[in-house]
């Protein structure tokens, strides 16, 4: 089964061939991360301007790199949630135009989950349920019980950014370009732990979900000083600020390796399967890796399916044609209920 998948959620148009849910035979990521540098963020109206822009040729691209042509598919699976509304109509109109001109099912796919299953479409063998999913973006991170490839059970989130958007938000204080992530990381490598002090923070009654807005606004407070603004002048010189990034990186990774190990132990399970931008941090593969004991296996996903990208909703949407999942069905009522 060729199944074209298609991604829109943020500022990624991104368009993927996949056969049989494992086997990717093109994977174009249209990426609008310096469009987007100006605002230190994702402006969402500039963002559906410019998946209108990008998502026809990027679909003929996605399908020029796997050779075959649109009366070869057999199904077109896209995202349909959750993400920015005005970036998931504009993918969501384009799959239901092109299933209704070119005769195709279409299924509609969960974001989050297909980050989860980014993680194991990347291996060969054959996946271990249930089994736990972390989820850490940009605009999630989020904790599963994965009973089998089309059913998550969600046991924790963030109550308030997510861990990416953190690492946005910081990387901005510290006057790092954006996206925040990969910019911290480098300028950690700068820095050392000890001599800048912060606390991650806590959910009362939900000890597998995250807070990180208490330890940006720390990181505030410490880089422009007390009941500042973020318009405040940095109090810091390059080398504390280099300590506050690698601070600030090991403490969110550290929160989110160690409730994700409880609730792995806590449900028994042995296997956990991570996806989102952020599992491409070295620095929290390494300190995982580190942390967990030898009874619990870590599966990551291949770099290129790491970020938004199409091949992972191809993949998935293969499954929820297979088993008929209903409830993924591509409806505009639900697309602007969001």
């Amino acid at each position: 089964m060729y199944v074209l998948g298609i991604e829109s959620t943020c500022d990624e148009t991104a368009v993927a061939v996949v056969e049989d849910g494992k086997n990717i035979l093109s994977n174009v990521i249209y990426s609008q991360a310096e469009l987007h540098s100006a605002f230190g963020g994702v402006y969402p109206e500039l963002a559906s301007r410019e998946h209108i822009n990008q998502m026809i040729p990027t679909i003929k691209k996605a399908l020029a790199e796997a050779g075959i042509n649109h009366k070869q598919l057999d199904l077109i699976s896209v995202a349909a949630s959750p993400g920015l509304i005005g970036p998931l109509l504009m993918g969501t109109t384009a799959a239901r135009t092109l299933s209704y001109a070119w005769d195709i099912p279409l299924v509609g796919v969960n974001h989050i989950d297909a980050h989860v299953y980014s993680a194991i479409m990347s291996e060969e063998k054959k996946p271990h349920f249930p089994s736990l999913g972390l989820v850490v973006s940009g605009g999630h991170t989020n904790l599963y019980i994965i009973e089998n490839i089309n059913t998550y059970k969600p046991i924790g989130h963030s109550v308030d950014d997510a861990l990416g958007e953190a690492f946005d938000k910081v990387a901005k204080l510290l006057d790092l370009p954006y996206p925040g992530g990969p910019h911290i990381e480098a300028l950690a490598k700068k820095g050392t732990l000890g001599p800048i002090q912060l606390k991650p923070g806590k959910v009362k009654k939900a000890p597998y979900s995250f807070s990180f807005s208490g330890l940006k606004t720390e990181v505030l407070y410490l880089v422009k000083g007390q009941n500042s603004s973020p318009k405040s002048p940095t109090i810091l010189d390059p080398s504390q600020r280099a300590n506050l990034a690698h601070t600030f990186q090991h403490v969110a990774f550290t929160d989110i390796i160690k409730k994700t190990l409880l609730a792995a132990n806590n449900f028994n399970l042995k296997s956990i399967y991570i996806g989102g931008g952020v599992s491409q941090n070295n620095y929290f593969n390494n300190l995982f890796s580190k942390i967990k004991p030898s009874s619990i296996d870590l599966h990551w996903p291949k770099k290129e399916l790491c970020s938004d990208n199409g091949a992972m909703i191809a993949g998935l949407g293969f499954h929820h044609q297979k088993e008929k999942c209903k409830d993924f069905q591509v409806k505009p009522t639900k697309i602007l209920s969001l």
